[in-house]
């Protein structure tokens, strides 16, 4: 059996001036979507998309628990973001704080979904910003690029878990 996966399929929207929402549907249910997500040796495999190389991922999965992901970017740089965990349901649901550590006051908190309909997940990640300037800021930084080649790679991981 063969799968087929879903590239560049990741829908952007502003609902709010401070927000962004990204959806996206992934082949595998939603358990395996969470495992990818969650599970520091499968985030390496997906998070630097086609970028770099995820250098470093540490996850505390726990209410009060921080997350630290950093890639050496393929122009020889280091990229790292970091946050805190604010509510975790398994395999539906996070709220955790996001800071980009070149531009610390570059902050959101983003909430993850994950809804699971006849074995396919939808994703939601909202992001929300303290002000619109962070947030076009962040829109400006080429962050959906990236993130379309991430949340491309997440769905082969989590593809493959099956």
């Amino acid at each position: 059996m063969s799968t087929v996966t879903s590239s560049g399929t990741a829908v952007v929207t502003f609902p709010a001036d401070n927000q962004i929402l990204v959806t996206r549907e992934f082949d595998a249910p939603a358990r395996l979507v969470w495992k990818a997500w969650t599970t520091p040796e499968l985030v390496k495999r997906w998070w630097a998309g086609e970028r770099g190389e995820v250098t470093s991922v540490e996850i505390d999965l726990r209410v009060g628990g921080r997350w630290r992901n950093v890639m050496s970017a393929n122009g020889g740089f280091e990229v790292a973001f970091h946050g805190e965990y604010r509510e975790i349901v398994e395999n539906e649901r996070i709220v955790s704080t996001e800071a980009f550590e070149g531009l610390p006051d570059a902050h959101s908190v983003n909430t993850l979904t994950l809804t699971e309909h006849a074995g396919r997940t939808t994703l939601t990640v909202l992001a929300e910003y303290p002000d619109q300037k962070t947030r076009d800021g962040h829109v400006e930084s080429g962050m959906e690029g990236g993130m379309q080649e991430s949340l491309d790679k997440l769905e082969q991981v989590a593809v493959s878990l099956a």
